[in-house]
């Protein structure tokens, strides 16, 4: 199947809607029916502005966050139109990918 890899960075201590970004964006993707996700937690970063990121000993607030969906072209047409609906910016990098599963789901209980 044809689609794309987003990846979607934020930081730890961004909110919006009362919860983390990270979380709200969790949401949107269900509600819009996206199957999986995957949060990454990182241990430093500079944004698009140069300004430094990092997980420090004494505060991890700022520590960077990637999301990554992977997503048909529909699912990416219907995330993107619903975020382009809210008072938010969100920096992303979208790659054109193929996709799919291998194998039989019964035997991954063995």
């Amino acid at each position: 199947m044809k689609g794309y890899l987003l990846k979607f960075y934020l930081e730890e201590n961004e909110n919006y809607k009362g919860k983390p970004l990270y979380d709200w964006l969790l949401e949107v993707a269900k509600t819009i029916g996206l199957k999986g996700a995957t949060v990454n937690n990182g241990i430093q970063s500079f944004d698009r502005q140069g300004k430094p990121h990092s997980a420090h000993f004494f505060e991890l607030a700022d520590r960077p966050v990637q999301i990554e969906f992977i997503v048909d072209i529909e699912q990416e047409q219907s995330l993107f139109a619903t975020l382009s609906q809210e008072n938010i910016s969100i920096f992303y990098s979208k790659t054109s990918i193929e996709f799919g599963s291998v194998g039989n789901k019964e035997n991954n209980n063995d």
